[in-house]
């Protein structure tokens, strides 16, 4: 079977048609913008955040226990220094009284301690309080943005969905008329400028796409449609305006 062989006009509106439907891809992810990038940053981060909060109420949660671990070391000491007073009412000889006196110092002296490590585990209390209050905050100021952002790109996604999804369907279509080797080329163009843009026609006596002056001559040649053109200056693919807006990026 015979392989189709495309004239030069045929083959520039194949590349014409894959331009437009390429910018109008290009036009709706710049509508994204930076976004689903953002979106995913945001989640991210709020992940991290809640973690760190977990912590900090971990930490909080193990003082509290600390705290009443001292508390009952407190109830403890004064309920054996109520109890060694009492034997001490009842002792027979010096030596019984100094050792019940021992006693008592020494679960007073443990009392002490156990108010001071109350005291100090408050004051930590209080600066991881704060921790997780300043946590609390930030993860929810976080999510707000997160929200925000999710309801700004759900809306460009449903606002560009039907649209988006008729050209990536009519993209396969268009590269597949154009042949190899002006794929390639063109995929490299579109590669080297920011734009996207690898195929632009002469407007105003000049490159579309960086806008060097164009011979009249090399206008001439353009216009014929014999060749593939392309501009001294960028390399892009030149060709005349008329063409260029008689082609639909929906081939019709």
């Amino acid at each position: 079977m015979a392989v189709k062989e495309f004239s030069v006009e045929e083959k520039l509106v194949s590349l014409i048609r894959l331009q437009k439907i390429d910018s109008k891809l290009d036009e709706i992810r710049i509508l994204k913008g930076e976004l689903p990038m953002e979106v995913k940053d945001l989640e991210d981060e709020i992940e991290g955040l809640h973690a760190r909060q977990s912590r900090v109420e971990e930490e909080i949660n193990g003082i509290m226990e600390f705290i009443e671990q001292k508390k009952e070391g407190i109830k403890e000491a004064k309920a054996l220094i109520a109890k060694y007073e009492k034997q001490s009412e009842n002792v027979k000889n010096n030596r019984e009284f100094e050792a019940i006196n021992k006693e008592i110092e020494t679960q007073q002296l443990d009392e002490k301690l156990f108010e001071k490590y109350i005291k100090n585990a408050n004051e930590d209390l209080a600066k991881k309080a704060v921790l997780l209050e300043n946590a609390k905050k930030a993860v929810a100021a976080k999510e707000a943005n997160l929200a925000a952002k999710k309801a700004e790109l759900e809306k460009i996604i449903k606002d560009t969905e039907k649209e988006e999804k008729v050209f990536n369907k009519e993209i396969g279509e268009a590269r597949a008329q154009v042949e190899e080797r002006l794929l390639q080329g063109y995929d490299k163009i579109r590669n080297n400028y920011r734009n996207g843009l690898a195929v632009v026609a002469v407007e105003r006596e000049a490159c579309g796409g960086c806008f060097h002056s164009i011979p009249p001559q090399k206008q001439s040649e353009i216009k014929l449609h014999k060749k593939i053109m392309v501009c001294e200056n960028c390399g892009r693919i030149l060709v005349d305006s008329d063409l260029a807006d008689s082609v639909s990026e929906t081939g019709k």
